[in-house]
Order: structure tokens, then sequence, then C-alpha cells
């Protein structure tokens, strides 16, 4: 079959949904921070590439470098080692003789990595400004601020919290303090399952999406047993009776990228291409997910895609350059982007070739730019939230 960009579908045509710069436009169908920049800046200089080979070369074993399955295919050339970011995280620590871990993500991984890695290791970020909504979306001072709420409505003793991976390392040590854990998108469900083991009631904190999707979807409680915390209204914008009725206590976050896809992009691809299956990662919304034919995690898709049938069609509905590196490695097959509009993750984007070659040439001179460093009262119990993870069966 012909390997043509409109076969793949995963470079729709801009739209002025889809070209929402700089918070010019409002998309009132959005959840509040999600945001479609629209395409990537231009190419890099062909000159970069050769800079990056020399600069890896003269480090060595020295370096190690990570790339998260959503940055850039430019980024990823260079990756010793690509996966989602507790993989990189676990695949870091893997790695004591390496001085250096660059990690090609954002800030909330390479604070994971840090965490993790020896004391002897220094964790780069690229460029500092990579950050994440999602992450952003639950600061330390709200999270306490909310476990004052639950010990006032007489439930915070009850109450065990459960923070995904793509939270800060100050919300990873609130867990850690407070008996919780820590989940991924492949282990949500059996971190729940321990959770309720361990008490009456979950904090699921950052993203409501994950959290609702796998207490309903997997675990079998209704919609009515999960209530949203809204850190901008007093009490959460919750009754006392509410959260103590509640099983599942929801963050009002999500992901920039996830919360676009609509169940209007869904029936849109199944009326544009019969016979199509449409995978979407657990981050979507509940009526994406529950309209989807098979959910899973970064992981997932990508084994999804790699076991299936040649000539099968799939509509992928999550970030838009994994979506075009699966399309690229499975010629075979049909591989579309779920949604008509472009959807990058922007901070991750930030992670661009001038950056990584900018970071590697400064460790070449004996220059450390832009060190992750987690303060050890946040480390000792973040770590002890991960470990708990660590210790699911």
């Amino acid at each position: 079959m012909t390997t043509t960009t409109e076969t793949y579908g995963v470079d729709p045509t801009p739209t002025p949904l889809a070209l929402l710069l700089l918070g010019r436009e409002a998309d009132p169908n959005s959840e509040r921070g999600v945001e479609c920049p629209g395409d990537l800046p231009a190419a890099s200089d062909p000159d970069l590439v050769e800079r990056a080979r020399a600069a890896k070369a003269a480090l060595g074993d020295r370096v190690f470098i990570l790339g998260h399955h959503y940055q850039r295919d430019e980024v990823i050339e260079f990756a010793d080692v690509t996966g989602d970011s507790f993989k990189l995280a676990r695949d870091a620590a893997a790695r004591p003789e390496a001085e250096y871990i660059v990690f090609c993500g954002v800030h909330f991984m390479a604070e994971s990595a840090d965490i993790l890695t020896g004391p002897a290791q220094q964790v780069i970020l690229p460029d500092l400004a990579a950050g994440c909504s999602m992450a952003d979306m639950a600061t330390a001072e709200q999270v306490a601020e909310c476990w004052d709420v639950l010990t006032d409505a007489g439930i915070a003793d009850v109450t065990v919290p459960v923070s995904y991976m793509n939270s800060s390392a100050d919300i990873k040590a609130f867990t850690g303090k407070h008996g919780g854990t820590i989940c991924t998108s492949s282990n949500a469900e059996r971190a729940l399952e321990w959770a309720f083991e361990q008490g009456e009631k979950v904090l699921f904190l950052p993203d409501q999406h994950l959290g609702r999707n796998t207490a309903v979807r997997e675990m079998g409680l209704s919609l009515d047993d999960c209530v949203l915390y809204n850190p901008h209204k007093p009490g959460g914008g919750l009754t006392v009776e509410q959260l103590r009725d509640a099983k599942m206590i929801l963050w009002r976050g999500h992901c920039s990228v996830h919360g676009r896809f609509s169940l209007d992009s869904v029936n849109d691809v199944r009326a544009r291409i019969p016979g199509v299956t449409v995978l979407v990662h657990p981050e979507c919304k509940h009526e994406v997910v529950s309209a989807a034919d098979m959910v899973g995690s970064t992981e997932y898709i990508i084994k999804a895609l790699d076991a299936a049938e040649p000539g099968s069609k799939w509509a992928i509905g999550t970030e838009l350059n994994l979506v075009r590196r699966l399309a690229k490695a499975h010629p075979d097959k049909e591989v579309v982007f779920l949604d008509r509009a472009v959807c990058f993750c922007s901070t991750m984007n930030r992670i661009d070739l001038p950056h990584l070659v900018w970071a590697l040439e400064s460790l070449v001179e004996g220059r450390v730019p832009n060190v992750i460093t987690v303060d050890p009262e946040t480390e000792k119990y973040a770590k002890a939230a991960l470990d708990r993870m660590l210790a699911l069966p």
C-alpha cells in the first residue's frame, strides 16, 4: 500500500481549532488548559545532527540519554533508551556508571529520575521550560489544603492518596508521607486495589480521567462513587456529605493533549474509516474511553500496533509525535490520528535538537547545565511512595 500522508492521517489539515496559538482564541468545548499549537517549528539545522553525534561520542559512557515516546524524531534519534516516564527513570537507575542522565522529557520525569538514581549522578533537563500542564494542576499548597478539608470532614484517616506518576516530586512526597502510593497508566488498577485494602476511600491525584476510568471501567465502581475536587473552590466545591459518600475523590486535573479528544472525534473517524479500531489512552475523557474499542497506556498502544494484522485500520488517541512514529513503523497498516485537529504536547516539544546539542556540548566543555535536584526531605517521602508502587504484585 502507498505510504502517503493522506493514508496515514497523521498530518490533519490545520483548522481554526487546531491553530489556537498562544491563547489568541478560545475553544469552549475544550477543558481548561487544553491547547493545540498546530505544528512544530521548522526542522533543525542539519549541522546540529553532526554536532550532537560528536558531543555524544566525546562523552561516551559518561552520558545516558533518555527519550520519552512523545519526543520529536530528531531527539529520539539520539536516545539510548525510549519509554514512558517511569520506565525511563528506572532505566537511568540501572546505569550507575553514567555520570550524567540527560532526560529528554518534562520536569516531573527528571525529578523522578533524580529520586531513583544515585547521589553521584546528575540529571539534566535540556530546557527547564519543559513542564507538564497536568502536573502543574496540583500544587503542594493546594493538596495540603485539600487534606485539611478531608480532615475537617472526618475522612482523612480512612482516605489513601494515590498519585499518578505525572506529578511533581512535592505531590509524590505528600503521597508517601500519608501512606499512599504512586501509579502509572499501566498499573493504576492494581494501585487502587491496594489502596482500597488500606482504607475506605482514595484521593486520586492529579488526573481525574485516569482515576475515573480505572475505577469505573476496571474495578466496577459507579460514576456516582466518584466526586471531583476543584482546588479553586472553597472545600473543593463539594459538601461534607458528598465527600463522606464518595469512594473516589478525583482531583480536577487532566492532560492537555488527551483531554482534547472528544466523542465527536470517535464518531467522526468511524464514519470516515469503516472497520477502524479506535485505541485511546486512559487519560482521555470517560465518554471517549467508553466509545473506544481498546484502551491502554503508551506501552500498550505500541505493543498493540506491533501485534496488529497487516491491513488493519487504527485511529490512535494519544500524542501526535508517537502516532506519526507508529504510522511510519507500520506501513502495512492504516494508522491515523483520532482527532482532525493537530495536538502535540507543547511542553514536551520544548526539548528540541538545539537544546539537546547545547546540553551535550556544555558537558563536553565541563559545564553541567540545568541540573534537576530534589531536596532530601522531599526525596525521602517521594521515594517511599515509589517504593510502595514497586512492591505491588
